[in-house]
């Protein structure tokens, strides 16, 4: 990176820090108000002497493989595990779309992906769907000042009206990361027919797909230690005024990203493969083709996986996590610098699961079994009577909209879908009926598969009426879901009122 460079993407920064830091130290007013004589004040919760701040944190592709979820590969994360210890972990989280442009969609509207009618990558949600209130916007016409920094709503995708201030993405803001480029070798794998396939070409897509980034120092430059440090800024310019903060960090998105320190943490000769490890997409004997997408969206696309590039790329991706969870852990500490963690709620979620090699999948795309879908929720609520203890409850991440608006004692729009936690804030073992739904589309506008998560049960059907298969497992006597109990007989009683959970939710007559 040149002076030069460094120096305009610091100015750059300055200039925006600037912006933000006036428009926190005045008055919120919300979308559409024409006369600076408006004036909307933060409600005050009941019980609480004055208004509720949000600071809310998102990581992309992160499955629950941190330590305080028992990660199976012993990830290092004790920034998140102590939020975790502070708040409420909920242990059954599941987004509605294994995807970041859907599943934050749904999210950040209250509404699932088949109402918003977002079902890939490519469609904006405020752009189809003026009419639904933001979770940011909502916070800001209830006089919050409401900044962010990084990736919240998909890339290019966010709600200019939800935000205090806008400046789009922080990555635009600040110079190109510095690091060593490592490139994953190419060995040609052989198909499970022997088949030696000739490895795809050398375009923009494939080749990140097998390149690790290791940085120099603490990542000084690259997007994450940007995205903290620009909420760092935020904090301080916030810290006397009612505020809703978004912090979102892009790891362990591929490429796998952290600085050398991180992947020292792991020994890549103690790390063992799944159990269901394969070299490529492998749909097991007694599950529907539909099940398993033939080519990887994110890693080892276009060709196989040795055992050793595995074990190498699951390194990595442990090490982008390490990175992500000590970046957090600067904001974290500079809210208690400023003495605001008694008054703030402190949220942290995944955009949607992933899946490292399991069935020969590299990535979250199609993938409705738990490691698609499932992702870690934590919620720290100063005074929460859950504080310090875990929920198995199945819970979605449809339902932190009317959690965050409840205990900030904001009223929900109209048509706003989910059921607010508080009630397992206060008791994580509290009743609670309520399954989890996610889907998945292939081609953007069509839903080809349903999964529906209970306390013991994992179904998935492809196709109306499961035209094109069915998976059932028990997730509790099969939990790396290696057996398909769809067909079995003796569970078809089962299968049958989990259909009909399904024809519900996606075809509602």
């Amino acid at each position: 990176m040149s002076e030069q460079d460094n120096e305009a993407g610091k100015t750059s920064r300055r200039n925006f820090l600037t912006k933000a830091a006036g428009a926190a130290l005045a008055t919120a007013i919300p979308a559409g108000a024409q006369s600076a004589d408006v004036e909307v004040k933060a409600p005050v919760a009941k019980g609480r002497k004055r208004p509720l701040n949000m600071l809310f944190f998102m990581s992309d592709d992160m499955r629950p493989e941190l330590a305080c979820y028992g990660s199976r590969f012993h990830s290092h994360s004790p920034n998140i595990d102590k939020l975790a210890s502070q708040g409420v972990r909920f242990d059954r989280n599941y987004c509605q779309f294994p995807l970041c442009n859907p599943s934050r969609s749904s999210l950040f509207t209250g509404h699932p992906p088949k109402l918003t009618n977002v079902l890939g990558n490519s469609t904006s949600v405020t752009k189809l769907h003026p009419e639904m209130v933001t979770l940011p916007r909502l916070f800001r016409e209830h006089g919050y000042t409401t900044l962010r920094s990084g990736k919240l709503f998909h890339a290019g995708m966010d709600d200019h009206l939800g935000w205090t201030v806008f400046e789009g993405e922080v990555e635009s803001l600040h110079p190109t990361q510095e690091g060593v480029k490592m490139d994953i070798p190419r060995v040609q794998i052989p198909m499970a027919d022997g088949v030696l396939p000739v490895l795809p070409q050398d375009n923009a897509r494939a080749a990140h797909s097998d390149e690790i980034l290791v940085l120099k120092g603490n990542g000084e430059g690259a997007s994450d230690y940007m995205v903290a440090d620009l909420a760092i800024e935020n904090l301080r310019a916030c810290k006397d005024k009612p505020f809703f903060i978004g912090c979102g960090f892009s790891k362990p998105h591929s490429p796998p990203t952290a600085p050398q320190r991180f992947f020292d943490m792991y020994d890549v000769g103690k790390i063992d493969l799944p159990r269901d490890f394969a070299a490529w997409p492998t749909v097991p004997a007694g599950f529907p083709k539909a099940s398993i997408r033939m080519r990887n969206a994110d890693l080892f696309i276009g060709r196989g996986a040795s055992e050793s590039e595995a074990k190498e790329v699951i390194r990595a991706y442990l090490a982008s996590i390490s990175w992500a969870d000590w970046n957090l852990g600067r904001v974290l500490a500079e809210l208690d610098r400023l003495g605001l963690r008694e008054n703030t709620a402190v949220v942290f979620v995944a955009d949607h699961g992933y899946q490292l090699g399991e069935k020969g999948k590299w990535s979250k795309a199609g993938s409705l079994f738990e490691g698609g879908t499932r992702v870690p929720l934590i919620i720290h609520m100063p005074g929460a009577k859950g504080n310090g203890r875990s929920s198995t409850r199945i819970v979605q991440s449809l339902d932190i909209y009317r959690t965050m608006a409840e205990l900030c004692g904001l009223e929900v729009p109209n048509g706003v879908e989910g059921k607010s936690l508080v009630p397992l804030l206060n008791d994580p073992r509290a009743a609670w009926e309520e399954p989890a739904y996610s889907i998945w589309s292939e081609d953007g506008t069509t839903v080809h598969g349903t999964a529906v998560r209970t306390e013991q049960w994992r179904y998935a059907e492809y196709g109306k009426d499961a035209a094109n298969g069915a998976l059932l497992f028990d997730v509790h006597a099969d939990p790396m879901e290696l057996t398909n109990l769809a067909d079995d007989p003796k569970f078809a009683d089962v299968r049958k009122r989990l259909s009909g959970l399904v024809a519900a939710y996606s075809y509602p007559a």
